[in-house]
């Protein structure tokens, strides 16, 4: 059995926010953890300023990170996701950027408006839990 998201009804509605309220992962999967990702090139520069694409790219990164273990986007129950100088349209462009990559499905995330990342160009960074069963 894969992992299996849960969003009570008791609770609002946290979808169009990109995230949900709960996961569960079965006894014995295995667990992969990823360090923060950011939209890097491969020496580690940023790839752009603007803030939607520092978005994309750190999903993409993260997307191969779990390559790297034979897994995909559908397997992260859980992310955090670190955003300098969080605001309102910076929230917007992570949601979409979330329901293209995850749907109506999104794992667990807890968003958190930092001072700063580990170097100035770094807007947003995201690390996740994947699950595989």
């Amino acid at each position: 059995m894969a992992h299996v998201i849960v969003n009570p009804a008791e609770l609002h509605d946290p979808v169009p926010w990109g995230y949900s309220h709960t996961a569960r992962v079965p006894a014995g999967s295995d667990l992969v953890f990823v360090a923060g990702q950011y939209a890097s090139s491969a020496d580690g520069s940023v790839v752009s300023p603007e803030f939607a694409d520092q978005v994309r790219g750190a999903l993409e990164r993260l997307g191969r990170a779990l390559a790297a273990h034979d897994l995909t986007v559908a397997d992260v129950v859980q992310v955090r996701t670190y955003v300098v100088d969080l605001d309102f349209a910076k929230l917007g462009a992570i949601t979409e950027a979330v329901a293209a990559t995850w749907g109506q499905h999104p794992p667990t995330n807890t968003l958190l408006g930092v001072a700063a990342l580990a170097t100035p160009d770094i807007a947003f960074e995201i690390e996740a839990v994947a699950a595989r069963t």
